[in-house]
């Protein structure tokens, strides 16, 4: 292991709450030891990405109801393919080359874990973007 996979790994939060059983898939372990660590990591920065993405589609977003708004997150990083892999690589480029071997070997499959745990965390705080209706 070279140095910057030593120095990305101890940049990583713990995930206490993560459970690594025995039988469980290689892609599920990747998700769990790794996908989720890094968002997490870069939590701040994909919620920043966000409001940036909702400031270039005219802040439609703030105009919407609590359903909707969760829909529009959704189809922004289902359907914008330019980004959804902008946020890829916020999270493929905190990956140790060891990782990422792991991940080419199965992508696509990855790349929707990835997107689900992004799109479940965005929704999940929403009162982030709260902030941008008061002022």
């Amino acid at each position: 292991m070279n140095q910057r996979s030593i120095d990305l790994l101890r940049l990583r939060p713990e995930m206490k709450a993560t459970k690594i059983a025995d039988g469980i898939s290689t892609n599920e372990l990747f998700q769990n030891k790794t996908i989720r660590p890094i968002v997490k990591l870069q939590n701040e920065l994909l919620l920043f990405a966000f409001k940036n993405y909702t400031k270039k589609h005219k802040n439609k977003f703030y105009t919407l109801s609590l359903e909707k708004r969760m829909e529009y997150i959704e189809n922004a990083l289902q359907r914008d393919i330019k980004f959804r892999n902008s946020l890829k690589g916020m999270i493929i480029g905190q990956f140790t080359i060891e990782e990422y071997e792991i991940y080419i070997q199965d992508s696509s499959a990855l790349n929707k874990r990835m997107m689900s745990i992004v799109i479940a965390r965005l929704k999940n705080q929403l009162q982030f973007f709260e902030e941008d209706v008061l002022v």
